[in-house]
């Protein structure tokens, strides 16, 4: 039997992302010079920043590959970004690795079928509200947000706040 969702919080010790759908939302805008251009939440933004500052490894996992997304997550903090990734599973199995972490110890993210082989493998799978039905069917947890709407934030909050760390830090940029 799976345990609750709020149990499962206890043992986790890292977080990873998908970033379309997930970090941001499923609108992408495209300029003139055929740069994508994509939305994301500032409220996420200082999750992920308050989770790395409480030495939670964070890793962005994503298909995409414009420097613009590296560059936001750097800027963060993070320094776990696997990008043009054809198969999530070896980053993911690569970000295990480097952190000498069990894969019971990572929240994943993710809201569509790119997602699916590490939802499968992580201790804990969630998903946003309007992660693809597939998605969510198979998650410990939805989030009532949105994909770029702090959903992100939802759930890092509530780790840190069982950890005993959520508000603890000064002020951090976003």
């Amino acid at each position: 039997m799976v345990r609750n969702f709020r149990e499962l919080l206890h043992n986790i010790r890292a977080f990873a992302f998908d970033v379309d759908g997930v970090c941001t939302n499923n609108k992408v805008l495209i300029s003139e010079s055929g740069l994508l251009l994509r939305n994301s939440n500032t409220k996420d933004g200082y999750a992920i920043h308050a989770a790395v500052r409480n030495n939670f490894p964070v890793a962005i996992i994503t298909g995409g590959r414009t420097e613009s997304v590296a560059s936001r997550f750097r800027a963060l903090g993070v320094t776990d970004i696997f990008m043009a990734v054809p198969d999530k599973t070896i980053a993911f199995n690569e970000f295990l690795t480097i952190h000498s972490l069990q894969s019971e110890q990572v929240l994943y993210m993710g809201d569509d079928w790119p997602d699916f082989d590490v939802l499968k493998l992580c201790g804990l799978p969630t998903c946003p509200a309007d992660a693809v039905p597939e998605i969510q069917a198979i998650c410990n947890y939805i989030s009532p947000y949105n994909g770029g709407d702090g959903c992100v934030r939802d759930v890092i909050e509530q780790v840190l706040k069982v950890h005993g760390c959520w508000g603890k830090l000064e002020s951090a940029g976003q």
